[in-house]
């Protein structure tokens, strides 16, 4: 059910979501958080508005979309409510905004959050400087970018990375979590020599690739080598070289020096995947801190080895 409120306001929306939890028992006993949603026209409300519904069959929640329109037009607020096949497992509120509304988001998204629930934040794209000084960022103890979908990944992150405050994390993280995972389990076999290089190679616009660099550098102590080509980690040995290779988007193939190859299943991961990996947790990621931290000791290089 999709209910619109054209030029409205916070109070009228507030008294048409009783009104519908009085006549139409729209529930709020399940809902485990409030996650508010900072995107504009451009970037694509929708696709956004899609995910966090798949997210919240994970997490039932109230998602709150602010979107940011025309600063030059007069002001206005007009509203949706979507509920039930129309919202997933949480409650939707659209508030697209325009005129001198488009800055007052943190204000209008105020009264409409969940009482004694964590609020979490997500900005698909366009995401500020310093999310902790944002005054929507302001309201939440999770605080969630998505560096992959910048135009700069590698600047995406470099702010990131500036700007970091506990509770800050990035969707680019979430998607190398199958990889991260895999590394871990192969240097957590024998021979447990120490890693003397690593190369991490794939799409030169990919910031999940940078904090994967930034990770094993940290992780490792060592300077890690960033390489545009296939999507591969070479880690480098006495004993010989580990090599995890992506072969399609759902397989990877795993050579390790004297022991015949593998294949395992490793499927890239979904915007809604990886956004109910993050609001899984609210606390401070110190893993991710690292991984940012270790950015300074990745040394780009132009292909990848094989």
């Amino acid at each position: 059910m999709i209910i619109d409120l054209p030029n409205t306001s916070t109070a009228a929306l507030n008294k048409r979501l009783v009104k519908l939890r009085e006549n139409a028992g729209l529930p709020m006993i399940g809902r485990v958080l409030t996650l508010i949603v900072v995107t504009n026209e451009v970037v694509g409300s929708e696709s956004a508005i899609r995910s966090a519904n798949n997210a919240s069959r994970e997490h039932p929640c109230r998602v709150i979309v602010v979107i940011r329109g025309n600063r030059a037009a007069a002001n206005r607020l007009d509203a949706q409510i979507r509920v039930g096949g129309d919202a997933g497992a949480s409650e939707v509120i659209v508030l697209r905004t325009s005129g001198g509304l488009t800055t007052q988001g943190a204000a209008l998204a105020t009264p409409l959050l969940l009482p004694d629930t964590p609020v979490a934040a997500w900005w698909p794209r366009n995401s500020p400087t310093n999310l902790a000084a944002d005054r929507i960022g302001q309201l939440c103890q999770r605080r969630i970018t998505d560096s992959d979908a910048e135009g700069h990944p590698t600047d995406a992150l470099a702010k990131r990375a500036s700007g970091y405050s506990p509770g800050d994390t990035d969707l680019a993280w979430a998607r190398i979590t199958p990889w991260r995972a895999l590394m871990t389990s192969l240097l957590d076999q024998p021979p447990y020599e120490k890693i003397t290089a690593a190369t991490v190679g794939g799409p030169e616009s990919a910031g999940s690739i940078d904090l994967a660099c930034g990770w094993l550098a940290a992780r490792l102590g060592i300077d890690v080598r960033r390489a545009v080509g296939k999507q591969m980690v070479v880690l480098e040995r006495k004993s010989g070289n580990i090599v995890i290779e992506g072969i399609n988007s759902r397989t990877v193939e795993v050579r390790i020096t004297g022991q015949e190859p593998m294949r395992a299943p490793l499927p890239d991961r979904s915007v809604a995947e990886c956004l109910a990996e993050d609001l899984r947790r609210m606390d401070s990621d110190e893993i991710y801190a690292e991984a940012l931290t270790g950015l300074d000791r990745v040394i780009h290089s132009s292909s990848s080895d094989r």
